[in-house]
């Protein structure tokens, strides 16, 4: 046929084929399928691969391509990037979908940050991390050896770790090269905290002392306890140090002289733990900015004001059980809001504007673990052979890490969570340094820390 008669005929037909109803177009497409060769079946089927395909992505305006791919999950859009340049491009730019989806993971979002790649490239980081924990392969170990007996206090701070020991030492380590920066002769420690100049120890002389770390020197020496002293905070601005003891009181004594300024009595046990904090809420008791001081002892956690007056009175105890029946962890977390401790019945979380409990958590198997950090979003928690992470907002554990055999006394060991910020959620950046710290029975530190990125 010739190419004018065969355009003639194929515009006839067309105008033809489009009068039929889409049953009589099926009949047709099948009869000229069944007499068509193979050279026509391949141009079919090559052809009809590139009519079908539409993308909807290139097509479609980007605030409308944005709200579809709010509704698939992230490793379906991850599994999308790999169609196409143009769907990569997209799907990379939705910042709403990757800040959602670290939201989830538990990771902390900076809406400040422009970039519209940035939160694809951290749910990568985030999502790599999270399955590092799950996997277990998210820590790593390594021990701090030089004291030559006993290690029973610890306190960490900005890298640093400072240890006191029954050898009548303590020694400052730097966590990142695990090398002892300082060591001066001391008491027997039962209690530490430190900063850059000085070293404040609480002892089993039943004294509080005071060194500084350049010189070794003991600048202060805080005489009046009959008991061990378990426990001491300070706040420089105050001039305040306090201390927490065996024979069931709390001191409050002037940190420049040494003075005792005030006994705060009412505990019936040991009191372990004192934690000197300004308040963040405002109740009847006490407003934003106070100086709150908490001291617990083996079943109640009781609240003074501190302030510049001398004499104060107890605003409030706390206690799981009215007869004494449930005993608290001596492991105490307070950040001027919320009261968090542990006992065998479970996690307690108290509201500190009114003292009600907000909720108690209860993992499985929670006799036997105890509080070591509580943040926005995750705690850590530890128990006889493993260290727990746990999400707050699920109370599920989300990981777990094996525990050396400790040592293990009447008195115990002693426990410490490292860096705290990634409580509060993981950015990428705060998921380094130290995670854990305990005394072994060889006289050591066992360091838990966080292991780099793969």
């Amino acid at each position: 046929m010739e190419k004018k008669d065969f355009e003639a005929w194929l515009d006839n037909i067309s105008v033809t084929f489009l009068s039929l109803t889409d049953l009589q177009k099926n009949e047709t497409l099948d009869h000229l399928i069944s007499l068509s060769g193979a050279v026509q079946l391949r141009h079919l089927s090559n052809n009809l691969e590139i009519l079908l395909k539409r993308d909807f992505l290139k097509l479609l305006p980007l605030e409308l391509s944005f709200y579809l791919l709010k509704w698939l999950d992230p490793q379906t859009l991850l599994t999308c990037c790999l169609v196409s340049k143009q769907w990569n491009k997209v799907i990379s730019a939705c910042t709403e979908v990757w800040q959602t989806a670290c939201k989830n993971l538990g990771w902390q979002i900076d809406e400040s940050v422009q970039d519209p790649l940035h939160w694809k490239k951290v749910y990568l980081k985030a999502i790599l991390r999270m399955k590092q924990l799950k996997d277990h392969e998210a820590f790593e170990t390594s021990s701090l050896i030089g004291h030559s007996a006993r290690v029973y206090a610890l306190y960490y701070k900005d890298g640093l770790l400072c240890t006191g020991s029954d050898d009548l030492s303590a020694k400052l380590w730097d966590v990142s090269t695990g090398q002892c920066i300082y060591g001066i002769q001391t008491h027997t420690c039962a209690a530490v905290k430190f900063d850059e100049q000085k070293l404040v120890t609480g002892s089993f002389d039943n004294t509080v002392a005071c060194w500084e770390w350049s010189s070794g020197a003991k600048t202060q020496h805080f005489r009046g306890h009959t008991g061990a002293v378990f426990s001491v905070d300070y706040n420089d601005e105050l001039d305040i140090l306090v201390s927490g003891s065996a024979d069931f009181t709390v001191k409050v004594w002037a940190l420049s002289t040494g003075t005792c300024l005030n006994t705060l009595t009412g505990h019936t046990e040991w009191v372990t733990k004192v934690v000197l904090q300004k308040c963040k809420v405002k109740s009847l008791m006490h407003s934003p900015g106070d100086h709150i001081l908490l001291s617990a002892d083996k079943y109640e956690i009781k609240i003074w004001p501190i302030g510049r007056e001398i004499n104060c009175k107890c605003l409030k105890t706390l206690s799981v059980s009215e007869d004494r029946s449930i005993s608290l962890q001596p492991r105490l977390h307070f950040d001027g809001k919320y009261i968090v401790c542990s006992s065998a019945l479970g996690l307690y979380q108290w509201d500190f504007a009114s003292y009600d409990i907000l909720r108690v958590i209860k993992p499985p198997d929670f006799s036997n673990v105890s509080l070591l950090g509580f943040g926005e979003i995750f705690a850590l928690l530890f128990d006889n052979r493993y260290l727990y992470i746990m999400d707050l907002r699920t109370e599920k554990l989300v990981s777990r890490w094996p525990l050396p055999e400790y040592r293990k006394s009447k008195r115990g060991s002693s426990f410490l969570a490292g860096e705290m910020s990634w409580l509060n959620g993981l950015n990428g950046q705060n998921d380094t340094g130290l995670v854990f710290a305990t005394s072994m029975p060889d006289h050591s530190i066992h360091l838990v820390l966080w292991k780099e990125h793969g």
